[in-house]
């Protein structure tokens, strides 16, 4: 499964970590800038990018088209990247679900796919059910596969391009001894 079954060990995104493996841990929020914050204050994240407010081009939520609005802001904690997610209104969503259902906080895990096709065909082959699916703001596809009878959330797989990794790369260097000072760059 996402484990990076069949790769070599060697096979790493420029900001560490292993192709296949975890490279994000998401939470909703309801305020973004409350939760950038907050976020660095109590677990050390940062600096934070932040994209949006913006309507996702091709968001196809569990089948159908769906309008939402989102703020995203991500920000890295050693290798891993951080995302809060902010839903602006009340359109069907991966996120609204599971706001509704337990509140905000934790919602997903992503890993990194150099092979984005087979990964999506690999977890439907497994019995997950897309949930959502998009064009990122930069181009790239994502693929929320719905986990949650397994874990306690979803999984996204991003198609990882090399505009993408070097974006993250980026990050990741502003990052590395981050001092606190300019908290939140575009």
């Amino acid at each position: 499964m996402g484990n990076g079954e069949g790769r070599s060990p060697t096979d790493a995104f420029g900001f560490g970590q292993p192709v296949g493996a975890v490279v994000q841990y998401a939470y909703t929020v309801p305020d973004i800038a409350s939760g950038m914050k907050l976020y660095s204050k109590l677990l050390g994240v940062g600096p934070w990018f932040v994209t949006g407010p913006f309507r996702p081009r091709e968001a196809r939520y569990r089948g159908s088209s769906t309008e939402i609005e989102l703020t995203l802001a991500i920000g890295f904690a050693g290798r891993v990247m951080v995302e809060l997610v902010r839903q602006h209104d009340d359109g069907p969503s991966v996120y609204r679900e599971f706001v509704e259902r337990r509140g905000h906080g934790f919602h997903h895990w992503a890993i990194g796919s150099k092979a984005f096709d087979a990964d999506v065909a690999r977890y439907c082959s497994d019995g997950y059910e897309i949930a959502f699916a998009d064009r990122a703001p930069r181009g790239n596809r994502v693929v929320y596969v719905d986990t949650s009878r397994d874990l306690p959330g979803m999984l996204e797989i991003i198609e990882m391009t090399d505009v993408l990794e070097t974006r993250y790369e980026m990050m990741y260097a502003a990052a590395c001894g981050w001092d606190g000072s300019d908290p939140i760059r575009s």
